[in-house]
């Protein structure tokens, strides 16, 4: 039942189309914020709220490199997210056209 609870909440947390994008487009390659900010075309504190809510379920890790934090998956252990990441279309070509001013 636990494991069913769990599901539920991440599920509920793809359910937010910000978020969705979010780990398709982490699904690709480790972002920082300043990346998914301008291919999100959003807000930085509206990123950085929604990667909080999926770092606190366990969905990403933070990286710091230099001033930057990195996000990259963390679904190993979640196959139902991997296959529900199996299904969404690659943004590799949105990501390769990052200008890379993060860095």
């Amino acid at each position: 039942m636990e494991q069913i609870n769990e599901m539920s909440e991440n599920f509920k947390l793809l359910g937010d189309k910000t978020r969705l994008t979010m780990l398709a487009l982490l699904k690709e390659r480790a972002l920082c914020v300043c990346d998914i900010v301008d291919l999100l075309e959003t807000s930085q504190p509206n990123a950085s709220q929604h990667l909080r809510k999926l770092k606190s379920a366990g969905l990403v890790n933070e990286t710091r490199k230099g001033q930057w934090i990195y996000y990259s998956l963390n679904i190993d252990d979640k196959p139902y997210i991997q296959a529900v990441l199996g299904y969404i279309p690659s943004l590799k070509e949105k990501i390769d056209q990052l200008k890379n001013d993060c860095e």
